[in-house]
């Protein structure tokens, strides 16, 4: 059975480590605040100037003046500290953030990345996606394996305007955990009940399957 964004997200949290910066993109990866696993420390950065996010507020306790780079409400925790967007991006790109996980349109067998603009569709600008793939030194992509009309996201070559090239090291979809490799995407992991043979059809870029491919586990 497919994941749900959420389990995505859970999913995505295991990759986290002890004393790791890290930054949640838009849509599917600001869910990965409510799933830090137990034991691990970890300190969630914004790039409009927030060090120390915790996970969404409960209905009812939200503060209008608390929010993330896509404008949610959020929490933080203690010893968070607030700043501006200019010493936000000089973290950024100082390289102080040592995972970045990103929602995506597109993603290739090389590991470019599509994220920000569909032509002939209005967007306000490229907004702090340019910098954190430049400058992280590990990003995940969170999304899902195909599009609305079925087609699939991961492909040999991008074909939309590209925000980096060359920098997806993990994929995780409702389908699949799949590494970048020189090579093309490797199978590592499949969501219960999935397939190996719905992901190969539903992936259209290079993909590498190697003996028997175990279940996602979130335990």
């Amino acid at each position: 059975m497919a994941l749900s964004k959420e389990q995505i997200a859970k999913r995505i949290s295991m990759e986290l480590k002890d004393g790791y910066y890290v930054n949640l993109g838009i849509g599917i990866p600001t869910l990965v605040a409510n799933y830090i696993p137990a034991g691990i420390n970890v300190v969630l950065q914004s790039e409009n100037g927030l060090l120390g996010m915790g996970p969404f507020p409960i209905d009812g306790e939200e503060d209008a003046d608390l929010i993330n780079a896509g404008k949610q409400t959020i929490t933080t925790l203690a010893g968070s500290s607030i700043f501006d967007s200019a010493l936000s991006f000089g973290m950024i790109r100082a390289g102080k953030v040592d995972l970045t996980v990103l929602g995506a349109m597109e993603v290739s067998d090389s590991g470019d990345i599509a994220n920000w603009k569909i032509p002939g569709k209005m967007v306000k600008g490229m907004g702090g996606a340019m910098d954190l793939v430049a400058s992280a030194k590990n990003i995940i992509v969170a999304m899902m394996h195909t599009n609305p009309k079925g087609e699939s996201k991961l492909l040999s070559a991008c074909t939309l305007p590209l925000t980096g090239k060359h920098c997806i090291k993990k994929v995780v979809t409702e389908l699949a955990v799949l590494d970048i490799t020189e090579d093309g995407f490797k199978l590592m992991e499949r969501a219960p009940g999935v397939s190996v043979e719905e992901i190969m059809a539903k992936t259209a870029g290079k993909l590498i399957v190697h003996g028997e491919i175990p279940e996602m586990q979130f335990d």
